[in-house]
């Protein structure tokens, strides 16, 4: 049999001429980039455009779906440029870099290009999600193509560093370094600055008019951080919201009498009604109805800006349902821009009560993870409810500071997100760790104890964060999740390593 140096150096001299179709795969991939993202072509272009306001438009964020598209619509542009690059023998260096370059650069060039479509709205994680596309195709075609992976795979195998225990150490603590910083940026799954400058403040419709509510509510209050279970006690016990919060309160709303309602912080524009006011003053607090909802004058820009700035709130209100069945969910406090797009809503649904709120994780109508309360409108009377978001967890008190419940988006995280997020985790850190065990190869010690820790550090550092930054408990599934894409990605492609090698040895000795 053929030691592999010199299968290194026959491959080296092969035409890597493997994908006829290339060119035509690029020109395709280009064009449905441009149709997908760009259509219906109907530009408005403003008389004048400065650099801030080109900036500020591009302050939106992308969701769970948008970034599965976004990956997938660039994949096949960078499994062309692979393919027609390594037909030119480009180095595999250079390959990597000029994927990155094209996918980044068409990218950022419609993402511009989107600020004049009325219809779209540019995103820099968009960029940052086609980018991660063209390197999925590239990563694709090597795994692909028998050739290309094996000239990779010989180089590695024979470079200066898999004889340098030193550098397998650094190459490792970089490998753990990766894994801390990509846990680092989950946390922004369930912050919210995403949270839209351009939403009223609405009570008990939206803005469209088609989602009413039945009740009364007698007063709102919101605040930019989440107030301790303490502080709830005092809320309930006093029933002084405004002190306890003085320092952090955004909106003062009292419901009582006039057609329209001031916030007495003097930060946010009133409330006015909207339909038909109702002739008869009730002692709940304004009666809500199909006819008859509050809407703020314009946006709440600045109390959406400073709970941006902060990712936490409080909603401190009272209300009482006039019936028990209202469904939609009946939107009781919204601060959104129609049924499809909101940042906070509180509504009715039947007995419950249910929550909407606005992150990367959730979507832009915050109803991809389901937040609800049980038996809350089981009566007509009269409720105190306290809603705080902190980390990742909603804490809502009913009455009394003893009635709480909590719910942590990561914890109900659906299961197509959670596998789509972690996969894109912990896949890349399989391909990272199968390149260091191939490096490693010719230091059996090393490489035995690299290959369980680079599988298990990833997983632990994870839960680790999310554990003390969003107040989740430990999950063992999720731990056992990590494992398996970081093992199942490092093991599958030092398989096909090893099939690639013992097929082209037996070419060799035919």
């Amino acid at each position: 049999m053929m030691n592999r140096r010199k299968i290194f150096s026959r491959i080296s001299n092969l035409d890597k001429s493997v994908f006829p179709g290339d060119f035509i795969l690029v020109i395709i991939s280009i064009l449905l980039v441009l149709f997908a993202t760009l259509y219906p072509f109907i530009f408005s272009f403003p008389d004048s455009l400065s650099l801030p306001a080109l900036v500020d438009s591009f302050d939106n964020t992308s969701f769970f779906k948008d970034q599965v598209n976004n990956i997938l619509l660039f994949t096949p542009l960078g499994f062309g440029f692979a393919s027609l690059l390594q037909r030119i023998r480009m180095k595999a260096t250079s390959q990597f870099l000029i994927v990155i370059l094209v996918s980044a650069g068409l990218s950022s060039t419609v993402e511009v290009l989107q600020v004049f479509l009325p219809s779209r709205a540019p995103t820099p994680t968009d960029i940052f999600n086609n980018t991660i596309g063209g390197l999925v195709g590239l990563i694709c075609f090597y795994l692909c193509n028998s050739q290309s992976f094996l000239y990779t795979l010989m180089r590695i195998e024979n470079s200066r560093t898999s004889n340098s225990i030193k550098k397998l150490t650094l190459f490792f603590l970089g490998y753990i370094l990766i894994s801390f910083l990509i846990s680092i940026a989950w946390q922004h799954t369930t912050n919210l600055s995403n949270w839209s400058l351009n939403y009223p403040l609405l009570i008990g419709n939206e803005q469209t008019g088609d989602r009413p509510w039945q009740g009364y509510v007698s007063d709102v209050f919101i605040a930019d951080r989440a107030i301790s279970k303490n502080e709830v006690s005092q809320v309930f016990h006093h029933k002084n919201y405004s002190e306890t919060i003085e320092n952090s309160l955004l909106a003062s709303y009292q419901l009582i009498g006039t057609k329209s309602y001031r916030d007495h912080t003097g930060q946010l524009p009133e409330l006015l009604s909207q339909g038909k006011s109702p002739d008869i003053e009730d002692e709940k607090g304004v009666a809500l109805s199909s006819s008859h909802w509050l809407e703020t004058r314009e946006p709440v820009t600045f109390l959406s800006k400073r709970i941006r700035e902060t990712s936490q709130f409080t909603i401190m209100t009272t209300v009482a349902t006039a019936n028990i069945a209202q469904t939609g969910p009946a939107r009781i406090i919204s601060l959104s821009g129609d049924s499809l797009h909101r940042n906070f809503t509180l509504g009715q649904q039947g007995t419950n009560l249910d929550l909407r709120l606005r992150t990367p994780m959730t979507g832009a109508n915050g109803a991809d993870t389901k937040l609800t309360i049980p038996g809350i409108f089981a009566d007509t009377n009269l409720h105190h409810i306290v809603i705080t978001y902190s980390g990742a967890t909603i804490q809502v008190y009913v009455d009394k500071s003893q009635n709480s419940y909590s719910l942590n988006l990561l914890e109900l995280f659906p299961k197509e997100q959670k596998i789509f997020y972690y996969g894109l985790t912990f896949i890349p850190l399989g391909i990272c760790l199968a390149l260091l065990t191939t490096l490693a190869k010719r230091k059996l010690t090393f490489n035995r104890l690299l290959l369980p820790s680079g599988i298990l550090l990833p997983s632990l550092i994870l839960e680790g964060i999310l554990v003390s930054n969003s107040g989740k408990s430990i999950s063992l599934k999720n731990l056992l999740l990590g494992i398996l894409f970081t093992s199942g990605t490092t093991l599958i492609l030092r398989w096909r390593a090893s099939m690639v090698l013992r097929k082209t040895a037996f070419n060799n000795e035919q």
